[in-house]
């Protein structure tokens, strides 16, 4: 697989100079998906009656003429009498039911958003932390799959994603690195025009790469002292412990474990744990997404570094490698998520990239006197009365923002 990128030479440039059912009834339901209660719809059991296979578990719940329960998902059908019986009682299936994760995140009202993120985080957080076992590798495709479909529905949010980590607790820092780490594979890969099997790939070489010491990286992130010898030794073998775990999960796929087993190897030969110099391209970018991400990570012992200054010691660390160019091009220089000061003296947060690296939209939450805006304002940092002055800490911005506020400041 070749590494290609596009716009390269404007962040140069800039780094140098500075199914086919019906509905057919509907009932009041408690049932919450992301935490709102929703009106059930639903559609005949004959009518997906290809989704159902005699003695195979039952892929969603089956109900009443009235919408109550009779079969639960996973329960069997074991005869073809049974089946025939339930679909000339009137049996019926939720619609929702009977959408993919994919599905239902597409076609989300954009306010939810922000909750079915948290819920991949924490979907996530369970499947990773739950390698070695049988179903591990089912669950990890059923858990990453709503992941990928934020992602395309909308970079920007997906972005913010990776830059709002001040209120993550650090005991969950291991899976969440891996998690941001991802969400940046995907979206360079996506730039650098890699192939869509390939763009998958390090998706989840990216997210399984610290199955092995996800625990470990909680530790360390609470931990103010350096890391003991112990410690230190758990973290050069973690790439080869984790391909092992990965294994007894049943994965075969050989370019996702070499990822995985790579993901530390640096071409000079300074790397760990082997030493190599001849490494893969799906490596090498979980390898600086990895880097990216863990310059903005805050630590118990200090805060996450500025969004402009992880880009710029990125760049400067590999000035005109195609892979850093992409990574820079596609977060700019003020990711959304980032505090900013304008040169109207107003402060905000950026919630969508702009035309250039330096030129992002910025929702404006304080007036140049620094009292709260009723509404945010939004400006278009082209303009030079409302260009970026500098990136704030989250600490110094004078106004809380809450996750879900994104959803509506991109509109």
């Amino acid at each position: 697989m070749a590494v290609a990128g596009r716009d390269g030479d404007q962040v140069d440039t800039f780094f140098a100079e500075s199914s086919s059912t019906a509905s057919v009834a509907t009932a009041p339901s408690h049932h919450h998906i992301v935490g709102k209660p929703r009106t059930m719809s639903y559609a005949p059991l004959a009518a997906v009656r290809d989704r159902i296979t005699v003695g195979v578990p039952l892929p969603f719940n089956v109900r009443n003429a009235d919408g109550t329960l009779l079969l639960a998902r996973d329960q069997r059908i074991d005869c073809r009498e049974t089946l025939e019986a339930l679909f000339e009682r009137g049996s019926l299936v939720d619609l929702a039911e009977l959408h993919s994760p994919a599905e239902r995140v597409r076609s989300a009202p954009r306010d939810l958003l922000p909750e079915l993120w948290n819920d991949c985080f924490e979907r996530v957080n369970d499947v990773l932390r739950d390698c070695g076992h049988e179903r591990f590798r089912d669950a990890l495709a059923d858990a990453a799959e709503p992941v990928v479909a934020l992602i395309e529905r909308d970079p920007d949010l997906a972005i913010f994603q990776v830059m709002r980590q001040d209120d993550s607790p650090l005991v969950q820092y291991g899976v969440n690195h891996s998690l941001h780490t991802a969400i940046v594979c995907r979206l360079v890969a996506t730039r650098l025009g890699w192939d869509a099997d390939s763009t998958h790939r390090v998706f989840k070489a990216a997210l399984t790469m610290n199955v092995s010491m996800l625990g470990l990286q909680g530790e360390l992130a609470f931990q103010p002292t350096p890391p003991t010898r112990e410690q230190r030794e758990a973290i050069v073998s973690h790439p080869l412990r984790s391909v092992e775990m990965l294994r007894a999960s049943g994965i075969v796929d050989a370019d996702w474990l070499a990822a995985v087993a790579q993901h530390h190897e640096v071409p000079d030969g300074s790397g760990y744990p082997l030493g190599l110099t001849e490494i893969g391209d799906l490596a090498q970018l979980v390898r600086r997404a990895d880097i990216y991400t863990a310059k903005l990570s805050p630590r118990s012992s200090r805060d996450g570094i500025t969004a402009d200054r992880a880009g710029r010691e990125m760049f400067m660390s590999e000035p005109g490698h195609p892979m850093i160019a992409a990574l820079v091009k596609e977060f700019g220089l003020y990711p959304p998520g980032c505090f900013v000061m304008l040169a109207s003296g107003e402060i905000g947060m950026v919630v969508r990239r702009g035309h250039a690296v330096n030129n992002p939209i910025v929702a404006v939450m304080t007036t140049a006197k620094g009292t709260p805006c009723a509404e945010p304002l939004r400006r278009d940092t082209s303009f030079p009365a409302y260009a970026v002055k500098s990136v704030l800490p989250a600490r110094h911005m004078p106004v809380r923002v809450q996750h879900h506020m994104l959803a509506q400041l991109v509109s």
